[in-house]
């Protein structure tokens, strides 16, 4: 039936699930509230900081709902189509006549208001993303251009007396129930303006407190001038892996980073502030399933006169940049209000080269409504012309253009110096891949280096992208080759094929062309970029299906990191969480081999499958935003069973076998300690609670741990079976049913790690890089 004729002319909305996601379906405004859909608004409110007051606007008495009523600064339906942000920013300009950027506003939640208004008539089932501006100051009333058809008046009302008013349901006010979810609007506000500045110093120091700090060097003797005014360019290139990081992290992090850098010497809390900012390169704590440990109130302060009306003696607005309280899961690398169903609506109406763009490593997805007329971006949005949605596929080329092609500018001159061959070709190739956004010979390139200088730099992990675990984060590691300890670990690369064809599961799922995996052992000399937080210790490198199907990968072991991990951490935490009996089979060769093993084991297994239908897919595909976390435990837990098999076959000694079973169980511990939001901790868990429960790890009448010797081989080949399987079978459920159920921290868990924070074990390392740093100083100069 044709829809009537005042409804062709009216917003249409798009229809939500009771969950809050996309159905596809749009309808006209009246249609929505008529049958009571769910459907998307914003509210927009105005807080100024130094009268702790929000603005309130009176409802224009035309309105449909709650007309001549004060109510939020700013609010407005999301049309169909349209982004959260892009209505945020709109409603504020077309109803108060402010103008911001993106960066002005802050979600701090969504909020479902559900009512019945007009005798039965106007139902409302509403998902609003409530976003906060944070201004310095009042905005003069006079500055605001008031949209006659929906704005009567404007306010500031103090925080306290707007709660109370809805509190005691003042019939002047829109009613909100401010014991609902709603009332974190005043918490929120609360708690970040009410802290005590010593309490908030002694949790930062604390949080500090968990990293040892260390110095990481190498020995550069040997090395020819030419080569070391390579070194110089290749380090000033890593350097700015860190500014496009930053900047996928979350948009107005470069801002913040700058603020808290200019600000680290006023107090110690700002001193404070800074240091751990460092350490996890966002406002969001590594260590504490990414909670926030700053907030807005501590973001940097940006000025725009012409925001607003001119008022004479005013010099305009000043706000602060914004992040969320909760850290995106999709970091800076999708639009922050983009769903899943939104993303998988998009992408089966793009042809079959497009998915595969949109579900690739090197790209961002943004939103056309976001891109500006006129930007040189919107001439490079790889999308196709005839399709009419918001989201688009720009190349991380365009969208890291200035950082990338001055980073390729200092590679390729330092590839005219150096005297390796290898190196050259790299450095050329990375150089040149950066600019064309195809990575696959550089790649290649970097599994066939041979140099003296090790050098790991471009997008690799996609730990940082939460939503599908699609999208590569920049990082560089810098490091000079360990000949003695890479002729060592040979063995591992040589023998990727036997294990592969041995591996614990159906020979169905086994692949015929495993490449062995190159080794390199080097000494760190610089890292930056996605380095936040607990440092790694090994890489098993691409990631890219393409080149592990063709060539498999390469690792690189960082043993300097290694033996400060086991020095400052490991060793401490086996001395108070490991039977005394079991303490002195924690050794650093046990816990170095592993970690090879480990890399060695991300390389085989499944990667390229065939699901159950016929269809051709990959593990990182199929499992999306939980490939990270099983990729980890498989990695770790088939290093186990690997080891264990190439010690049977007298590969390896035999005197490694108790050790290894133990040093893991401390490494456990130690992994854990990253948190469950962290790819390697949850991983940990799984596995940790896993051989809990078939009793491979036993807790002692003193409280301490040990491995059960006559149970762990098989466990651990049980659960290698058991998440080798479900990877194979692309099997998404499978794999969240068992991170559900072994992904906690259990009671033996927590034991352990309160522990450890007793005695201040510290977490991780901190490292310091002399060498780096003497360059980059010099460059700052």
């Amino acid at each position: 039936m044709a829809a009537p004729a005042e409804e062709l002319h009216e917003e249409y909305l798009d229809v939500m699930t009771k969950t809050g996601e996309k159905t596809g379906i749009s309808k006209p405004r009246s249609a929505i509230h008529r049958d009571g859909d769910y459907h998307r608004a914003v509210h927009v409110w105005i807080y100024a900081e130094s009268t702790q007051e929000l603005l309130l606007q009176q409802r224009a008495h035309c309105k449909d709902s709650w007309p001549d009523l004060w109510d939020i600064s700013s609010a407005g339906h999301i049309s169909a189509g349209d982004s959260s942000l892009i209505s945020a920013m709109r409603e504020l300009q077309e109803e108060l006549g402010i103008s911001l950027p993106k960066d002005a506003f802050e979600l701090i939640f969504v909020f479902l208001h559900q009512s019945v208004l007009n005798d039965g008539t106007y139902f409302n089932n509403e998902f609003n993303d409530v976003y906060l501006v944070t201004t310095l100051h009042p905005i003069p009333l006079e500055a605001f251009t008031l949209q006659e058809s929906e704005v009567s008046a404007v306010k500031y009302v103090s925080l306290e007396e707007y709660r109370d008013s809805l509190a005691r349901e003042d019939p002047n006010y829109v009613p909100y129930d401010v014991n609902s979810k709603y009332g974190q609007l005043f918490e929120i506000i609360w708690k970040r303006y009410n802290k005590n500045i010593e309490a908030r110093s002694l949790t930062l120091q604390k949080q500090l407190c968990r990293y040892a700090q260390i110095s990481l060097s190498a020995e550069l003797t040997g090395v020819t001038d030419a080569d070391k005014e390579a070194l110089e360019l290749i380090i000033k290139a890593a350097a700015i892996m860190d500014d496009i990081f930053y900047l996928q992290v979350w948009y107005s992090n470069p801002s913040l980073r700058n603020w808290l850098k200019d600000s680290a010497n006023k107090s110690q809390l700002h001193k404070l502030k800074w240091m751990y900012y460092l350490i996890n390169k966002s406002p969001w704590s590594c260590l504490d399933e990414n909670e926030a440990f700053l907030t807005t109130a501590d973001s940097a302060v940006k000025l725009l006169p012409e925001a607003t009306k001119p008022v004479l003696g005013w010099k305009g607005l000043e706000y602060r940049a914004a992040f969320p309280v909760q850290k995106p899961a999709g970091a800076n690398l999708y639009p922050p209000d983009m769903d899943k169903m939104e993303f998988e609506l998009w992408k089966n109406s793009l042809s079959e080269d497009q998915k595969r763009e949109a579900t690739g490593f090197f790209n961002v997805i943004r939103r056309k409504s976001e891109i500006l007329p006129g930007n040189s971006v919107s001439h490079n949005i790889m999308v196709s012309t005839d399709n009419a949605d918001d989201l688009c596929i720009i190349p991380y080329s365009v969208e890291y253009k200035p950082f990338l092609a001055k980073a390729a500018n200092l590679l390729h001159k330092a590839g005219d110096l150096t005297s390796s061959p290898s190196l050259k070709r790299l450095l050329h190739g990375k150089a040149d891949s950066f600019l064309s956004n195809d990575y696959y010979e550089s790649d290649i390139a970097w599994m066939e280096l041979d140099s003296k200088f090790d050098v790991t730099i471009g997008p690799y992990e996609t730990y940082e992208d939460a939503v599908f675990g699609y999208k590569a984060t920049f990082e560089a590691f810098i490091g000079v080759r360990d000949d003695k300890a890479t002729e060592q670990v040979k063995l591992f690369g040589d023998h990727l094929q036997v294990l592969e064809k041995n591996l614990p599961m159906d020979d169905a799922y086994k692949s015929e062309d495993v490449n062995a995996a190159p080794i390199r052992v080097i000494q760190l000399l610089y890292n930056s970029g996605d380095v936040k937080g607990p440092q790694t210790v090994a890489f098993n490198l691409p990631n890219d299906e393409r080149i592990v199907k063709d060539r498999g990968t390469s690792m690189v072991m960082l043993k300097n990191v290694s033996e400060a991990k086991f020095k400052l951490i490991l060793q401490p935490i086996a001395d108070a969480c490991i039977s005394k009996e079991q303490q002195q089979l924690v050794d650093f060769d046990s816990f170095f081999t592993h970690t090879i093993c480990h890399e060695c084991c991300h390389g085989i297994g499944p990667h390229a499958i065939t699901l159950p239908n016929g269809k051709k897919s990959t593990v990182r595909l199929e499992l999306q935003e939980l490939h990270s976390a099983m990729e980890e435990a498989k990695a770790d837990i088939v290093g186990l069973w690997a080891l264990r098999f190439l010690i049977d076959k007298g590969l390896l000694q035999k005197s490694l076998i108790r050790s290894m079973y133990v040093s893991f169980l401390a490494g456990c511990f130690r992994s854990v300690r990253f948190g469950l939001e962290e790819a390697h901790g949850r991983g940990q868990a799984l596995q940790f609670n896993y051989l809990f429960e078939k009793g491979a790890i036993v807790l002692q009448s003193d409280e301490m741990f040990s491995v059960n010797f006559d149970k762990v081989e098989g466990v651990v080949e049980s659960l290698s079976r058991e998440i080798l399987t479900i990877q194979a079978k692309g099997d998404k459920k499978a794999a969240k049913t068992i991170l559900d159920k072994y992904c906690v921290m259990s009671p033996p868990l927590k034991d352990a790690l309160k522990k450890l924070e007793l005695i201040q074990v510290p977490v991780d390392i901190v490292p310091e890089f002399p060498i780096a740093d003497q360059i980059l100083q010099k460059t700052h100069c």
